[in-house]
């Protein structure tokens, strides 16, 4: 891909492809920017498979935002729990309304 990439943006990289491809491109992703590298990458999405292992999360609503923290934070109270706990976070909503097998 990009050789010693210090910064990418993706902006809905993979907004407008099949569920297939966008499983290709984010391991590609992956594999060549996240794990063991020094890049930073910042994600915009939709689609909460696409940043759901991100170091980092910043849940924006209405222009502005709203939850910013590492995504096992953002979905518990404590770091202790094992299912979702924090019933009133917004992301945490988010990931409550794709159903039982996204939360896996």
């Amino acid at each position: 891909m990009l050789l010693q990439t210090k910064i990418i943006v993706l902006d809905e990289a993979t907004a407008n492809v099949d569920l297939a491809t966008d499983n290709f491109i984010q391991q590609k992703l992956r594999e060549c920017f996240i794990v063991n590298s020094e890049a930073t990458v910042l994600i915009i999405a939709h689609r909460l498979a696409t940043v759901i292992d991100a170091d980092r999360i910043l849940v924006m609503a209405g222009g502005r935002g709203v939850e910013y923290g590492h995504p096992f934070k953002l979905l518990t109270n404590d770091e202790n729990d094992s299912q979702i706990t924090n019933t009133e976070g917004n992301f945490a909503t988010m990931v409550k309304a794709t159903g039982a097998e996204a939360q896996a």
